[in-house]
């Protein structure tokens, strides 16, 4: 009887303790916030927003709203299985946040869950979201104020926390930099404070007190040599041996003897101020040295190129006279066709830039290169192109010595370059260390060769316009549209070069001078030779090559320009000058490595202005390609020769 109460006992207590724990459940699934439909996908693969009333919350809100909801009166919320009424809007407030609060501990144990619990939950959600949609629909009139107020709480807390997180993702980036920076410095850090050991050793060598200890000076000098060899040429601390700690904590120990004994701070300051000057001093000696001998560099002739022209003027000497003529003799004087003036006495320079122009012509037939030389490389000059036809295009080469018109008394500046003050000014040592400038004692200034530009019009007296090319440079693009700009009025059609301080007239022309000064600007703008357009008819009217021959007389002294051609071409040529577009000729490829691989691109004319010549080889190497590919080096000439990239 006992056991049988006992058994009709327990069966009340199991029920009501299943109502207990069911009743919650079913009374939440009905009356949750209402969250925007979505999968279990979804739900997984973005848990940090909610979707409450169609706006996106973040999960991060919910701990503040609910800190804030318990410092309200929250009232009683009478629930029932498929309504509910509210009997306060901070009842309601207070509803909505805790049941915020439990999604998002739902959200929170979601990761945990096993795979069907996930489904459980995902499916308990689903309900929440229309159970609450539907109650806020009934409730929109309480609580319309309400959630405005909400909403613009929780867009501000929304816009916080996005800066916060910007604000960490961009202080990752600046960590892992920094790190790497770290990392960079550290390979080399060794390797630069056994550097610093020898010159505190050095400095220990020549101070008086230090000097008078033989015992530390014979340890400081063993240390020395180990720590010499330990370094060798290394640059990174990958480098050292194995045993390079052990001589640099030797050497400092050494080091900490010597501090000791030089407990003097001004005698070792004064030292390493001597050390510093006479370091300074060096390194501008080297620099000087550097500079003079890549001027020597840029004087000289390699061997191939001294062998070319030899071999060719071997060749051409026994050919027949009619064997050394060139075709198309009749186009020379055309003056509708594209007429060239290509002074120089480098075969293979002369050679890439007839090359060049006719590889980009649109009609190489229409291209007619007026070639001088002088007299020894004439024959090499001629050997070639008759060897190396420049396809349909006109080829004529010229010996400097047939112009009998040009001489001492027509020419001042031939006067004035065979003269003894100017042979002594190249080629006596003494006098020229007294001028700092190097590049004006070029030899090359020497030849008339250099001054051709300026007698275009008496050169070419049939013609009425002409293109002046250089022989350090490369055309990429066809030039035949350089005839139809039209010039209006000025002389010559050349590219500024203004875009940088070295290349205005104060660089070039002295204007301490008076007559320099009341004639010129200073900040005019320069331009470059290179690549230029000639108007000879208004050459001829405005009587260009006379005004040359004045500004030539005067300055017989060089007080008014040093040597050269691009300072008397400013003076002659002043405000008759057009400029050109950039891109129709792109200097400094001679000089200069920074010039843009865009810029080249897009040039129709590259000019490799400067010492570091593409044929030489201390030429910029990124930059010889543009060069290179113009030249045949499997040609039987230039097999000869041993001439190679």
């Amino acid at each position: 009887m006992k056991m049988s109460m006992k058994t009709w006992m327990r069966k009340p207590v199991l029920v009501l303790l299943f109502v207990t724990v069911l009743a919650p459940i079913v009374l939440y699934t009905d009356r949750l916030a209402t969250f925007s439909s979505f999968s279990i996908d979804e739900y997984v693969s973005e848990p940090s927003t909610l979707s409450l009333n169609r706006d996106v919350r973040s999960r991060n809100l919910l701990p503040q709203e609910l800190s804030a909801a318990k410092e309200e009166t929250a009232s009683d919320v009478y629930l029932g299985k498929s309504t509910r009424s509210i009997q306060l809007l901070d009842g309601e407030r207070s509803r909505k946040t805790r049941q915020l609060n439990e999604a998002y501990d739902l959200n929170a144990t979601f990761n945990t869950h096993t795979s069907e619990s996930k489904e459980h939950d995902a499916i308990v959600i689903r309900q929440v979201t229309q159970g609450f949609h539907e109650a806020d629909h009934s409730d929109n009139r309480h609580e319309s104020t309400e959630n405005q107020k909400l909403k613009a709480s929780e867009h501000k807390l929304l816009s916080t926390e996005a800066e916060t997180k910007k604000e960490g993702n961009s202080i990752k980036p600046a960590k892992t930099k920094s790190k790497k920076a770290d990392e960079h410095v550290l390979t080399d850090t060794r390797v630069k404070y056994l550097k610093d050991q020898l010159i505190r050793g050095r400095l220990y060598l020549s101070l008086s007190a230090t000097r008078t200890n033989t015992q530390f000076i014979k340890e400081l000098r063993l240390r020395m040599k180990e720590l010499q060899r330990a370094l060798g040429d290394a640059t990174k601390d990958a480098d050292l041996p194995k045993n390079a700690n052990e001589k640099l904590k030797a050497m400092e120990q050494t080091l900490a003897k010597g501090k000791q004994i030089q407990d003097d701070c001004t005698a070792v300051v004064k030292k390493l101020r001597a050390i510093i000057h006479s370091t300074e001093e060096q390194l501008r000696v080297h620099k000087k040295q550097a500079l003079f001998l890549t001027h020597l560099t840029a004087k000289t002739v390699p061997k191939g190129l001294h062998c070319l022209p030899l071999r060719l003027s071997t060749e051409y000497y026994s050919l027949n006279s009619s064997a050394q003529q060139f075709p198309n003799q009749q186009n020379l004087h055309d003056p509708n066709l594209f007429h060239y003036a290509l002074f120089s006495d480098n075969v293979l320079a002369t050679a890439v830039v007839v090359n060049s122009t006719v590889s980009n012509a649109k009609d190489p037939s229409k291209h007619v290169f007026h070639i001088v030389t002088d007299r020894l490389n004439y024959a090499a000059m001629r050997m070639w192109f008759l060897a190396n036809p420049a396809g349909e295009a006109t080829i004529q080469v010229e010996n400097i010595e047939e112009f009998t018109w040009l001489n001492a008394s027509y020419s001042p500046v031939l006067k004035q370059l065979g003269s003894q003050n100017m042979i002594d000014y190249y080629f006596k040592t003494r006098k020229s260390e007294s001028d700092s400038n190097l590049k004006f004692r070029n030899p090359k200034y020497l030849s008339i060769m250099n001054h051709l530009r300026f007698y275009l019009a008496e050169i070419f007296p049939k013609l009425s316009k002409v293109v002046f090319l250089d022989d350090d440079i490369v055309v990429q693009k066809d030039l035949s549209g350089l005839w139809s700009i039209d010039l209006k009025g000025k002389v010559i059609g050349a590219v500024e070069t203004c875009g940088e301080n070295f290349h205005r007239f104060d660089r070039y022309l002295n204007f301490s001078n008076p007559l320099i000064a009341k004639n010129f600007d200073p900040r005019a703008c320069g331009w470059a030779y290179g690549m230029n357009v000639f108007d000879l008819e208004e050459w001829r009217k405005q009587n260009i090559t006379q005004v040359y021959h004045s500004w030539q007389k005067l300055n017989n002294e060089r007080q008014l320009w040093k040597l050269g051609t691009l300072p008397p071409g400013l003076i002659t040529f002043w405000k008759r000058v057009y400029p050109l577009e950039r891109t129709w000729h792109v200097l400094g490829l001679g000089y200069n490595p920074s010039v843009s691989q865009r810029e080249i691109e897009k040039a129709a004319v590259i000019h490799y202005n400067g010492n570091l010549k593409p044929w030489l080889e201390i030429g910029i190497p990124k930059f010889r390609g543009y060069w290179n590919r113009f030249v045949d080096y499997d040609q039987a000439y230039m097999r000869d020769c041993n001439m190679s990239p």
